[in-house]
């Protein structure tokens, strides 16, 4: 099938985000194949519009009022284990992804059991983190499709050019992540087991339940705040982590943000880095606080929070 028959227009977002907040696609297409994908650019181009990539959902948040132009949908899930290495197409979820590599004894991805439809594209493109493992330090190589050059290329890590929470796709939108192949470690199944139930049980009792993005600020810089803040540096210990971070929840728990609403948004209870849709939120309920959790931050501490979602339709 033409992939222009697949193609669907005014499409709720907000079902396909786990926030559940996000007006219509003008255009909306879910592709499989790399054949559809470039049909999919082409259909785009030819009629002159823009176009945005949507993997799990998570970390993002829609304006209410949608995207102009074209939302394609990643529907490769191809899982292939080679050796040491797991072949994961961009959509893919993260815990797939952990399944497949514990489930043939490969340690490195047990981090991410637990976290809610987020993809291995997103989580390459983001360089997500969790438990002190980076995907930069498990991603080897990644197929990514050049909207500009019109083909599909091969990228090594240092083409990567990862950061903290961020990669040479995140500030690139022409670049879309179509595979990515991950090396992992051989393990005892037993201390694999035991890794998976420490991070699901800190989950279940930190994370909220209710609709989110997951974390929506980036950590600090623990020297910044040495800087910036020596009392409340004194007092941060147990928030800073090996990586010399300290956690921007513990920041907003510090300011006494916990609980703060505004509309159908809140500060989560069980982990103040988590604003949640309470019902019915909107994408301007969700900018307020956040815009107010930045202000009394830098008026509480003179530190500056800084996002790590990112924002579609709000240009």
């Amino acid at each position: 099938m033409p992939v222009t028959n697949k193609i669907k227009t005014n499409v709720p977002l907000a079902p396909y985000t786990t926030f559940k907040i996000g007006g219509p696609a003008d255009f909306f297409v879910e592709i499989e194949s790399k054949d559809e994908l470039e049909e999919a650019f082409g259909w785009a181009k030819e009629k002159n519009l823009p176009f945005y990539f949507l993997g799990g959902g998570s970390n993002i948040l829609i304006s209410d009022k949608g995207l102009r132009g074209l939302t394609i949908k990643l529907g490769n899930k191809t899982i292939d284990v080679r050796g040491e290495r797991l072949y994961c197409g961009a959509g893919v979820s993260l815990a797939q992804a952990a399944q497949a590599a514990t489930g043939h004894k490969f340690s490195g991805l047990e981090w991410a059991y637990g976290i809610p439809r987020a993809t291995v594209g997103g989580a390459i493109r983001g360089n997500a983190e969790a438990f002190g493992t980076n995907m930069s330090d498990l991603t080897e190589t990644v197929e990514v499709y050049n909207a500009k050059k019109k083909r599909f290329e091969l990228y090594s890590k240092k083409d990567c050019k990862f950061e903290y929470r961020g990669s040479i796709f995140k500030k690139n939108g022409h670049l879309l992540i179509w595979q990515g192949t991950l090396k992992l470690f051989a393990a005892d199944g037993v201390d694999i087991d035991k890794k998976v139930e420490k991070v699901l049980g800190f989950r279940n009792a930190k994370q909220p339940k209710l609709p989110s993005a997951g974390c929506i600020f980036k950590n600090v810089s623990a020297d910044h705040l040495k800087e910036s803040n020596p009392e409340l540096y004194s007092r941060a210990d147990r928030a800073i982590s090996p990586r010399g971070e300290v956690s921007a929840g513990w920041l907003i728990d510090s300011a006494g943000l916990k609980g703060k609403t505004i509309g159908g948004a809140k500060i989560s209870l069980e982990h103040a880095n988590f604003i949640i849709n309470i019902g019915k939120a909107t994408a301007e309920d969700i900018i307020t606080l956040i815009s107010y959790t930045k202000q009394q931050v830098r008026d509480k501490f003179r530190i500056q929070l800084s996002e790590e979602i990112g924002y579609l339709g709000f240009e």
